[in-house]
């Protein structure tokens, strides 16, 4: 994928006023329900109409698309309302079935990037395709396999690719339905500049009242689009009902939403980030310092351990000292979350460090 310029044109040569938008339902659940949203967003900024004909579901039982009938519809979605339609694939025969109704973007579902061999049938079946395919993340946090799955689709010669942050699966409870790990989706573009990248807020959030904070994020990210899940009746939804959002809120986000420049060639702007970076620049050395100088005492605790036969993991002491810097950090501004992960980090590291001295 060196020449992943390439790669971008089809979003260049939209040439859209504002970010890229797929929307729609869910799931397609009747023909009147999907041309019903249709045409309450075909005089809106979406550009692409959503709805998924298959679905894989966790457990079996639950409503699992209304499958090929339902590429029908979004035949008709595009024959009476002039929206371009999208759905999502997961094997060679749902591709063949998509691209003979004409389906215009092709997405990958996150349950599909996770296995290389589903990618590899994947990429065989879109082979030459100049349908736009788009590949969510996996629903682990493991880069190389999203990277992976695109690098395949790019050498089966698919030119028109991109890629769909969803999120990521974790045990642990969160205010997400899958968290964001941001510094993921930063690293996929510092890799991949020039490829395409929409942020789904749907199934990172989970709730509709989340939607709009995470869309202004991506954006404030420099995302390429959007992909937002859209229903005229979502509490009656027959699959993620509480993630979906109105035609008409969808509309009020699209307009609440501010889009940021990438930069400004100012001086002065310029002159007061380059100081304010400098700063950061100085507390991160700071920061780096501070730890080092921890893991020292880490040390120290470790050699004492090993002299009194005590075992590494103090439980009763972590439990304190979490609870005591969740509350230190909610007076300096920081989030439960984020303090969460970054002392478990540190818990970790110290471990390893007071393992390492009592193995020696």
């Amino acid at each position: 994928m060196e020449n992943s310029k390439e790669m971008r044109t089809w979003l260049d040569d939209m040439a859209l006023p504002h970010p890229l938008v797929i929307a729609g339902p869910c799931s397609a659940e009747t023909e009147e329900q999907v041309l019903k949203i249709a045409h309450e967003l075909k005089d809106t900024d979406v550009n692409y109409y959503r709805a998924g004909i298959w679905k894989p579901r966790t457990r079996p039982g639950n409503f699992e698309g209304v499958g090929a009938i339902g590429l029908k519809w979004l035949q008709k979605v595009k024959e009476e309302t002039g929206l371009k339609t999208a759905t999502e694939v997961a094997n060679k025969a749902h591709v063949d079935l998509a691209l003979e109704h004409d389906v215009d973007l092709l997405w990958i579902g996150a349950r599909s990037t996770v296995s290389p061999f589903i990618m590899q049938e994947l990429a065989d079946a879109l082979e030459g395709t100049d349908k736009i395919v788009l590949v969510k993340n996996p629903v682990n946090p493991d880069l190389s396999l999203w990277l992976g799955g695109i690098e395949r689709l790019h050498t089966a010669g698919i030119k028109r690719l991109g890629a769909i942050h969803r999120g990521f699966s974790t045990y642990q409870k969160t205010k997400y339905r899958n968290i964001p790990e941001w510094q993921l989706a930063i690293e996929f573009q510092n890799r991949f500049p020039d490829l395409p990248l929409i942020n789904d807020p749907s199934h990172i959030t989970g709730k509709r009242d989340m939607i709009f904070d995470v869309s202004q994020t991506a954006l404030d990210l420099n995302f390429d689009g959007l992909m937002i899940e859209t229903h005229y009746d979502p509490d009656n939804a027959w699959s993620d009902a509480a993630q979906q959002v109105t035609p008409k809120a969808l509309v009020q986000i699209m307009e609440d939403l501010r889009i940021r420049k990438e930069t400004d060639e100012e001086a002065e702007y310029n002159a007061k980030l380059n100081n304010l970076r400098a700063q950061i620049d100085v507390i991160d050395n700071q920061l780096i310092t501070t730890l080092g100088e921890r893991m020292k005492v880490s040390d120290s605790i470790g050699a004492l351990k090993k002299q009194k036969n005590v075992a590494v993991l103090q439980t009763n002491r972590w439990n304190a000292i979490l609870g005591k810097m969740i509350l230190e950090g909610e007076s300096k501004g920081l989030s439960e979350e984020f303090v969460l992960r970054m002392f478990k980090a540190i818990h970790q590291e110290s471990i390893n460090h007071q393992e390492k001295i009592l193995k020696a």
